[in-house]
């Protein structure tokens, strides 16, 4: 099956250049020079992965990516020129799995791009496998295999790398994990760690399925060290 990809971009150097290097990996690239244009193909076709841009005329990329959220998982790349911290936070929390700021390197977003496409595949894989394997205590269940997380009997709706990482820590409930080893896993790429983009997933993680989030008994920080899940 193809793999397509829809990157959302005003600037149609980048455009080409971007599009040029995923291509060159065999991927199908739509472009889009608006958030409308964008929305327009999404509903047309089916796609992989998402790159956008945030600066965009009209509707912004922030808004762009809530309202794909509401209708799929599929990873989503913010590459973009607003790069403060609060710039970065604001992006991983209203749903982008990465952020790759401005200017790049294309063989950098290629390798997070692929690095997004295999953590997805697995996801769909594993959920399509129709197993099932549960953990639960008073409070959290986790269909592990199914994919499933409820808090106080409630289904809760986690994006894909939310979920990723709560079943990662869940495999291993004594070990800890360091920043480094959570994003090499989570986010595939060896060698390089983006601590914010870390603490921003467990800060949203926190909010939907601790009790308490400021004093987390699932995801539990172990100063110095890194995270490690202590349910139960």
């Amino acid at each position: 099956m193809d793999t397509r990809i829809l990157l959302i971009e005003d600037d149609p150097d980048i455009c080409d250049l971007v599009a040029i290097y995923l291509r060159n990996e065999g991927m199908r690239v739509d472009v889009a020079m608006h958030a409308e244009q964008a929305l327009e193909l999404f509903q047309q076709s089916v796609y992989h992965l998402v790159v956008s841009d945030i600066m965009l005329p009209g509707m912004d990329g922030m808004q762009l990516v809530q309202q794909i959220r509401s209708r799929s998982d599929l990873p989503v790349i913010f590459l973009t020129s607003k790069k403060e911290p609060q710039d970065i936070i604001a992006g991983l929390r209203i749903g982008g799995d990465d952020y790759v700021t401005k200017p790049f390197e294309p063989e950098v977003l290629v390798a997070r791009v692929l690095a997004g496409l295999r953590r997805y595949r697995t996801t769909i894989a594993s959920e399509q496998s129709g197993s099932d394997d549960v953990w639960k205590d008073g409070w959290l269940t986790i269909h592990k295999k199914r994919y499933e997380v409820l808090v106080d009997n409630q289904p809760v709706k986690l994006p894909a790398k939310e979920l990723q990482l709560l079943l990662m820590l869940l495999e291993r409930p004594s070990q800890v994990f360091s920043v480094s080893q959570i994003y090499e896993r989570i986010w595939g790429l060896d060698g390089i760690s983006d601590e914010r983009t870390v603490m921003v997933h467990i800060h949203n993680l926190r909010k939907k399925i601790e009790k308490d989030p400021a004093n987390p008994t699932y995801i539990r920080t172990v100063r110095g060290f890194g995270y490690t899940f202590g349910g139960q």
